[in-house]
């Protein structure tokens, strides 16, 4: 699973991981949902982007050669959730207590924010926000898991082990 926040390259990773293992990946979801909304969500549609990212990793399990990688869980719905609208519906809660991923891949907010129609928090303040939340919740569902950080220098990440 590859969770971050923001224009942190989650979808990037994803599709190169997938590409190497020689497996498939499963987009955000929410992606695909918001671009054909036509109109600015609300909270009910994190319900519905919850159901469609699990619709397609379940879709797209049986396809994978080993590995699955997932670009978003719903542990990101619900921080977005409760960050914008202070509620996260309870389908959600449930399903991330059954969630049961073997390990977490982080992605950290070092690399420059890149605008995007979709995205709403370009601020270094907020970036980390989330970046640590989605550590304290992935430490909460007692995951192995690591962070990804670009390196700047050479272009490569560098994969911190926790």
């Amino acid at each position: 699973m590859i969770i971050g926040g923001e224009s942190t390259g989650k979808s990037t990773l994803s599709e190169q991981l997938a590409a190497y293992y020689q497996t498939v990946w499963v987009p955000e979801y929410a992606r695909t949902y918001l671009d054909n909304l036509g109109r600015e969500y609300e909270k009910e549609d994190l319900l519905e982007i919850a159901k469609g990212q699990l619709k397609s990793e379940f879709e797209l399990e049986s396809l994978a050669n080993q590995f699955l990688f997932c670009d978003t869980d719903l542990l990101v719905i619900k921080v977005w959730s409760e960050h914008r609208y202070h509620f996260c519906d309870v389908f959600i809660l449930e399903q991330i207590k059954n969630q049961k991923y073997d390990a977490y891949i982080i992605t950290s907010p070092d690399m420059p924010w890149v605008y995007d129609k979709l995205r709403e928090h370009p601020s270094e303040e907020m970036r980390i926000y989330f970046f640590e939340k989605y550590i304290q919740l992935v430490r909460e569902q007692n995951v192995p898991f690591v962070v990804v950080r670009a390196m700047k220098e050479s272009g490569s990440i560098q994969l911190l082990v926790f």
